[in-house]
């Protein structure tokens, strides 16, 4: 049976995409939970535009992120937390935290989903944030203190 994705499903394709799947699949799986909707002639058609219109968002935004990480290359960003005397923290600077940090500092918004850390930020010092989206990359420094 052909279908058109509605949402992303792993091991069958993409949002707006038509794709061959078994009858079964498609009627007890797929269609009950709002994951695709049968091929029709109509709904391909619309199916092709949504995927136009997101691929041009997927555009902008990534000329969004794109601007925002050259502006935080040159934004220093402090963050103040709790920390021991050895210079560990009690609490581990994540992406969020360093989201909320750009955002208030710098008045600059990055998703939290495109800051790529490899495990949470536990001492203090100075560290480049690799940030990353399907074809933008880059990187900023932030600085972790100790609170007074």
């Amino acid at each position: 049976m052909k279908v058109i994705l509605i949402k992303d499903v792993k091991g069958i394709g993409r949002a707006h995409e038509a794709v061959e799947v078994k009858d079964g699949h498609a009627l007890n799986y797929l269609i009950p939970k709002n994951l695709a909707i049968p091929a029709t002639l109509t709904a391909i058609k619309e199916a092709e535009l949504r995927r136009k219109q997101a691929a041009d968002r997927t555009e902008i935004n990534s000329a969004l992120l794109t601007q925002n990480i050259s502006a935080l290359a040159e934004a220093h960003i402090v963050i103040k937390v709790k920390a021991n005397e050895k210079g560990h923290l009690y609490d581990a600077v994540g992406e969020s935290d360093i989201a909320k940090a750009a955002k208030e500092q710098a008045h600059i918004d990055i998703p939290e989903d495109a800051i790529k850390l490899d495990k949470p930020i536990k001492e203090l010092g100075t560290f480049d944030i690799p940030v990353a989206t399907a074809d933008t990359f880059g990187k900023f420094s932030i600085t972790i203190e100790a609170e007074k």
